[in-house]
Order: C-alpha cells, then sequence, then structure tokens
C-alpha cells in the first residue's frame, strides 16, 4: 500500500474536518461504518463512482494507523 496520506485528508471547512477521501466528501468514516455493516468494497466502488479501491484500502490504512496511536481502553467487567 502507498503511502495513505495522498488519499486522505482533513479539511474544517468540509465535512467538519473530519478524515476524509481526497476531492470527495466521503469520510473515512462513513468507509469504515459501511465495511463494518457488511458492505463489501465492490458495493461501495459501485455506490460511490469517485471511490476507488486504493481509497478504500487507504482508509482502513489510515484507520489501523490511528489506533496505533490511541491509547486502548480496557473492559471492565
Amino acid at each position: 500500500m502507498q503511502d495513505y496520506r495522498q488519499y486522505i485528508t482533513s479539511n474544517p471547512n468540509i465535512l467538519f474536518g473530519k478524515p476524509a477521501i481526497k476531492d470527495t466528501r466521503i469520510a473515512v468514516e462513513q468507509i469504515l461504518d459501511e465495511l463494518a455493516g457488511g458492505r463489501t468494497i465492490e458495493e461501495l466502488l459501485e455506490e460511490y463512482p469517485r471511490l476507488t479501491r486504493e481509497a478504500i484500502y487507504a482508509a482502513l490504512a489510515f484507520a489501523a494507523d490511528t489506533l496505533r496511536a490511541e491509547v486502548m481502553f480496557t473492559n471492565h467487567t
């Protein structure tokens, strides 16, 4: 995977600054929610013609990188 930063941008004037796919109004969060809900990459590509397979992989890489930098929570049940 090439550097995901070439696909992801954050602009306070677009989607309230949420990370999004460059040159679109498709938030990384939206892609992750759709995939987590069972949508396939092919379905996303069909629904969002400006989205590319590489951009979807970039969204996943961005999420993984973000989680690496976060402090993980512990479930105290």
